[in-house]
């Protein structure tokens, strides 16, 4: 086969797919709105189920829903009919994909879901399968053909049931009012997550950690427990414990040449004065705008009071994972 070949049946494959994803808008009617709004009501979980490709797209359609707002797990349509079928409640909806409607493992299983009670919404291409034929609603995946030459290997048909599934979980997450700091919560572990839940407060240097300093002190004594603190800066604070200043790598460069006796000076001749500041309660994925804004390596964190609490460093936020 040549590269022309290779090319041209590439792009006949994913002709083939982006018109069945197409003609499913032309199956859009009221049944997918009564499917919306019985999963929005449901009292219980959506029970997707499936079996060979249509599972695995089960599967990620149960994956959606859960991560979206909709109480979800995808049940293995021969798993079932081995005992899983009893973490089925009759307050959940079962949600099945079988393209034939026929397939052999869930029309087993079909008398034993209407028996416990459960609703059924089918995303099916044959709509005159027993599946359709038992289901409350049916939304219909029907392709005009799969882009398998062979006609054989599940590839339109899977694909417009992905879409499909798609459509369902978009449209009740926005139903539902879901918000990007709902999707952060069901997903602390990734970028996302932590962008919108993490704040200065986690990972703000404190203690120990957190070089404070009077504005009497001299500059040798400063640098002293910047090193001990293993920090980039320290916080200048008044007899009250006010903070009025940073000193930092940059202002010690800066006065450096001019000053010779600089070591003996007090902090408060050579300190960046009014440093930006920033509260606990900032997201650390704000502080990282401001510094690469204000082009600077640390940010005093302060309470309402003006009063130091801790001190946020750029490697912390860098290791933190929010960039």
């Amino acid at each position: 086969m040549s590269n022309n070949n290779i090319l041209s049946q590439g792009k006949e494959v994913l002709e083939i797919e982006a018109e069945a994803i197409s003609q499913l808008i032309k199956h859009l009617n009221e049944n997918f709105v009564a499917a919306v709004e019985l999963l929005y009501n449901c009292k219980g979980r959506t029970i997707v189920i499936g079996m060979g490709k249509p599972g695995i797209i089960a599967k990620k359609l149960s994956a959606t829903l859960a991560s979206t707002g909709t109480p979800s797990f995808f049940l293995h349509s021969a798993e079932a009919a081995h005992g899983d079928l009893g973490m089925a409640t009759n307050n959940d909806v079962a949600v099945i994909l079988s393209n034939s409607g026929e397939t052999e493992e869930i029309i087993k299983i079909l008398p034993s879901i209407k028996k416990l009670g459960l609703k059924i919404i089918s995303l099916t291409g044959n709509l005159d399968s027993t599946l359709a034929q038992n289901s409350d609603i049916v939304l219909n995946t029907k392709v005009e053909k799969e882009a398998c030459k062979l006609g054989l290997s599940p590839t339109a048909s899977t694909t417009a049931m992905l879409a499909m599934g798609d459509a369902l979980a978009v449209v009740l997450l926005q139903k539902r009012g879901f918000k990007r700091e709902d999707y952060a919560f069901f997903h602390p572990g990734g970028v996302l997550g932590k962008r919108l839940l993490l704040k200065a407060e986690d990972i703000m240097r404190q203690n120990e950690a957190n070089p404070l300093v009077k504005e009497s002190e001299l500059v040798k004594d400063v640098l002293l427990k910047i090193t001990q603190a293993r920090a980039g800066a320290a916080s200048v604070v008044d007899d009250k414990g006010i903070l009025i200043g940073i000193f930092t790598d940059g202002d010690l460069r800066r006065h450096l040449k001019a000053n010779i006796n600089l070591l003996e000076m007090k902090v408060n001749e050579v300190m960046t004065k009014s440093p930006t500041v920033i509260n606990k309660d900032k997201l650390v994925a704000e502080c990282l705008k401001i510094f690469e804004q204000k082009k600077i390596d640390e940010i005093p964190v302060v309470d309402e009071n003006n009063r130091l609490i801790g001190l946020l460093d750029i490697q912390d936020v860098l290791k933190s994972g929010v960039a």
